[in-house]
């Protein structure tokens, strides 16, 4: 099913793409799949807002990560500058970040 509604979303040639959990259920050749047209479109100029618990498929596929705890941003990171460990305290609310959101 996820399959379906990621070919019809990607068919329209979307601008702005929101993927929530986008490989949540898939089997591992579908997750390759997934992951390489989001790419695809983010190397096209599209935006993608990527919503995913999976941080290895965060890392992979983000040029920039936002963390939000209890509803605020505390965090924003670009992933080759930070790890798994890092932004895990981050989302558990043991660090913050002054951050100046019109530069996110």
């Amino acid at each position: 099913m996820q399959k379906v509604i990621l070919a019809r979303e990607l068919d329209v040639a979307p601008e702005i793409l929101v993927a929530a959990q986008p490989t949540r259920g898939v089997d591992i050749g579908a997750i390759e799949y997934i992951r390489h047209q989001l790419v695809a479109l983010r190397d096209n100029g599209k935006a993608i807002l990527l919503i995913s618990a999976e941080l290895e498929e965060i890392m992979t596929l983000s040029d920039r990560i936002i963390v939000m705890y209890e509803g605020e941003i505390v965090g924003a990171f670009r992933p080759e500058e930070t790890t798994e460990e890092e932004l895990g305290l981050y989302m558990v609310g043991a660090r913050r970040m002054e951050l100046d959101v019109d530069t996110l």
